[in-house]
């Protein structure tokens, strides 16, 4: 008992330590500390989101593309970002459209993850028929562009919450399975999984004891890459009326209704691209950063 607690004290300690070393790096790097920090901020507002004081559906035509202001009347909250075409508050709508975009992201490199990282391990680790399987597979769905993909799953199944991520990590893992099979090829030629093997080692030993914690780099930083991919994924779809139905805001819903409206309103067009563009830009310095961070070749 006494031995076992004092290994879990110190997983504890090295854990600790090395937060303490990646909050160091990341407060080194402005860019990347500014990421850290608004992706953060985004992730709270988001997670927040139901208490802004007016409903992000609320229509009211007597505030019909109303310009971005302070000042309002008594018993009213003010529109600080303006409204859209239908007197509806655009700072509420970015609000409830901004969560759901990082839910969908996240959900969907989720599936992609899971799916696209099993799949290569086994690729890459058992090779063979399963191997040649697999990656004839994933050169299939490349193969395809992935708007039309998209429409054709969409146009089978309808839109909706669950099919939008389906239709993402459908098409996500891929990339994942690719870049772990690589890796992993790599991995079980080294001497110590020969030296693993030599003495008798499972194979599942060999692949989640051996190959996996050594893949697990690559994956955290292929994660947040995605990430970014995949809200614009969506936000793609939405656009094109092929993403989750109305009433729900989302970005690209918010982009693709302002459309007629570029020059005459430019909020509607403009913060939506903001709010789209921090929450792509932000995950893609972190990615960055965590790729240098967690290569061993590197002194970061």
């Amino acid at each position: 008992m006494t031995k076992r607690r004092a290994e879990t004290a110190n997983r504890a300690s090295r854990s600790k330590r090395g937060f303490s070393r990646y909050r160091y790096k990341v407060w080194q790097q402005k860019r990347v500390a500014a990421a850290h920090v608004l992706l953060l901020l985004i992730l709270a507002v988001a997670i927040f989101a139901d208490f802004y004081p007016i409903d992000a559906n609320r229509q009211n035509l007597y505030h019909h593309l109303k310009a971005p202001t302070l000042s309002h009347k008594e018993g009213e909250f003010p529109r600080l970002l303006g409204t859209d075409p239908l007197g509806r508050d655009l700072l509420a709508r970015l609000l409830q459209a901004t969560r759901l975009s990082l839910l969908v992201g996240i959900l969907a490199v989720a599936v992609a993850c899971g799916v696209g990282t099993l799949l290569g391990l086994l690729a890459g680790f058992v090779g063979g028929i399963l191997d040649h399987v697999i990656m004839r597979i994933a050169d299939a769905l490349l193969a395809l562009p992935f708007v039309v993909l998209a429409i054709a799953i969409v146009a089978a199944i309808g839109p909706s919450f669950a099919n939008i991520i389906f239709v993402l990590g459908l098409t996500g893992w891929v990339t994942f399975a690719k870049l772990v099979r690589a890796e992993v090829l790599r991995i079980r030629e080294m001497d110590h999984v020969e030296a693993a093997r030599a003495i008798g080692c499972s194979q599942g030993r060999l692949l989640f004891i051996h190959v996996w914690p050594q893949v697990v780099g690559l994956v955290l930083v292929t994660i947040t890459l995605t990430l970014g991919q995949m809200i614009i994924a969506e936000a793609t779809l939405s656009f094109l009326g092929l993403g989750i139905p109305p009433p729900t805001p989302t970005l690209g819903g918010i982009l693709s209704d302002a459309q007629t409206y570029f020059f005459s309103a430019w909020w509607i067009v403009v913060f939506p691209g903001i709010f789209l563009v921090a929450i792509v830009l932000c995950a893609n310095l972190i990615g960055d950063f965590l790729r240098d961070y967690l290569d061993p070749r590197l002194k970061l």
